[in-house]
């Protein structure tokens, strides 16, 4: 193993920072250090997924510009591929990855579009959002989707159950520099210092569906008239225990949506009669990033959602009677932690392989202006760890209280022993990567069960059930969440101390159910849907 494992009693955090070693000198660009427009202010997004084929998981990372760039007609920085060695380390690709750049670019969504075997690319853009075609040796840009405003997240997903893989996008706002006043020539005020403008005043995107066609390009389905929101993150998963993929999209100062789907392509809004729409209050929240997985154990998916500072971190428990959902950030103990931080970067992960969901939350302020005294926070800030102990989360520091900007954020196993990784990207500063420690201090077992599908929907939004040592956890394929980022198609199980798990139980999102009985646990477990 690359990183060697600590003493039996040095107490080690769950992440431990390895970047200088894994990735070193990898960072960004999102406009200037001061922040004038509100576009230099959300970071790009990241991307783990295997994309050469060799069994490791590789890192995408989408880089921005700057608006002297745009207004000289110039593109902005290429997005850019690391390729894994399977023991935590990241490497260059060769130049025959290389990628285009676009305007501006924001967030990405991976998946096979067109059945071919090989991972491709939806990039969300401040400008057209475009799409990539992998070849397992590069991509080939074949497509820029119909608008030219402002995307943030993406996810794919088969929404119709035709075994090809449909997408939807955020929208956030209307955005041009040349009529938009900067910081210095406008008159926006926060707690009395003058920041960027925006979001209120400005006019939202409405989100965006399109089914796939198999072959890399889409078809614009309009989504039934709604009010648009400015929209940051976007998460799947199955509200209603239909079978039939639903979509949260979290939007900044407007009500969040709850797109139920029918299974056929067809969605309607439904966020405000779910309880997902505003906080515990009934008040509109500005939301950043979505966690999404089954929080209190009871197999139905919760939801967690980033906030801005001033205001609590959300956490969203499924009723099993009602249907509904009731904001609890209170009762599990993450509302008074989560107040003066800016949330961003999210995901939920069994982090030290208790059988418990905890959470990691990436923060870090939009407003330089936060570190100047009365603002009751500050601009770089502390990356959170919530640990589920007893009845709620138990809240810690993520990086032994260092501070950052930090923005996107996404989980994998990137060392395959069974613990999870994480790779975080800062607004100023580098793109890092945590090691997790959970299996090498032998305090519990994982298990990353791969999920390959019988066609090009490659098992995105199925359902694993495991049961092992008398427990049941329940996990669900989601790729996307957090904050313009994606993950690969992969559940987590931290299983203790069982040594074989007594049944893997796999719903398809085709709708074949799959089991596996009495399974050795290994760190790795691949399964494929029967053709």
């Amino acid at each position: 193993m690359f990183f060697p494992p600590p003493p039996p009693s040095q107490d080690l955090p769950l992440l431990v920072d390895a970047t200088r070693v894994a990735l070193p000198g990898v960072v960004t660009t999102c406009g200037g250090v001061d922040k004038q427009w509100i576009v230099e202010v959300n970071g790009g997004g990241l991307a783990l997924d295997d994309f050469n084929g060799d069994g490791h998981l590789d890192l995408l990372v989408v880089d921005g510009s700057t608006v002297e760039r745009v207004r000289d007609g110039k593109p902005g920085l290429p997005p850019r591929l690391f390729l894994g060695d399977g023991v935590g380390r990241f490497a260059p690709a060769p130049q025959e990855w290389a990628l285009p750049a676009g305007r501006w670019g924001m967030g990405v969504a991976a998946g096979d579009l067109n059945g071919d075997g090989w991972l491709d690319l939806v990039l969300t853009e401040w400008g057209p959002d475009r799409v990539l075609l992998g070849t397992g040796e590069g991509f080939n840009e074949v497509a820029s989707l119909p608008g030219d405003g402002w995307s943030s997240s993406a996810v794919l997903f088969d929404a119709n159950g035709d075994d090809v893989l449909d997408l939807f996008v955020t929208g956030y706002l209307e955005f041009d520099p040349a009529r938009v006043p900067s910081k210095d020539a406008g008159d926006a005020r926060w707690k009395g210092h003058p920041v960027v403008s925006g979001p209120e005043g400005f006019t939202p995107i409405a989100d965006r569906f399109y089914i796939g066609r198999g072959d890399g390009s889409f078809t614009n389905v309009p989504l039934p008239t709604h009010s648009a929101g400015f929209g940051l993150g976007v998460t799947i998963l199955d509200v209603e225990g239909d079978g039939d993929l639903d979509v949260f999209v979290a939007n900044d100062s407007t009500p969040n949506h709850l797109w139920l789907g029918d299974g056929e392509g067809r969605f309607v809004e439904g966020g405000f009669a779910a309880g997902l729409a505003h906080d515990a209050n009934g008040r509109e929240q500005a939301c950043m990033g979505i966690a999404s997985g089954d929080l209190d154990g009871d197999g139905r998916p919760d939801l967690f959602v980033t906030n801005f500072s001033g205001e609590s971190n959300a956490l969203y428990r499924a009723s099993k009677l009602s249907g509904r959902f009731r904001e609890s950030a209170l009762r599990f103990g993450v509302e008074g932690p989560s107040l003066r931080a800016l949330g961003w970067g999210t995901g939920a992960g069994d982090l030290d392989l208790d059988g418990q969901l905890d959470l990691f939350v990436l923060n870090g302020h939009v407003y330089p202006e936060a570190d100047r005294p009365g603002t009751d926070t500050s601009y770089a800030q502390v990356d959170q760890l919530y640990l589920r102990r007893g009845r709620g989360f138990r809240v810690e520091a993520l990086d032994a209280g260092h501070a950052r900007c930090s923005r996107a954020g996404v989980l994998g196993d990137l060392d395959h022993d069974g613990d999870l990784d994480l790779v975080a990207l800062s607004v100023e500063g580098p793109v890092r990567v945590f090691h997790g420690t959970a299996a090498d201090g032998g305090g519990g077992r994982g298990v990353v069960i791969d999920l390959v599908g019988s066609g090009a929907g490659r098992g995105h939004g199925a359902r694993v059930e495991v049961h092992a040592n008398g427990m049941t956890w329940v996990r669900a394929a989601t790729t996307a969440g957090g904050f313009q980022s994606s993950g690969p198609v992969q559940v987590h199980f931290g299983v203790g101390d069982a040594a074989r798990l007594e049944r893997v139980i796999v719903r398809w999102p085709s709708g074949r159910e799959q089991v596996l009985a009495d399974v050795p646990v290994t760190p790795r477990l691949r399964v494929e849907e029967p053709r």
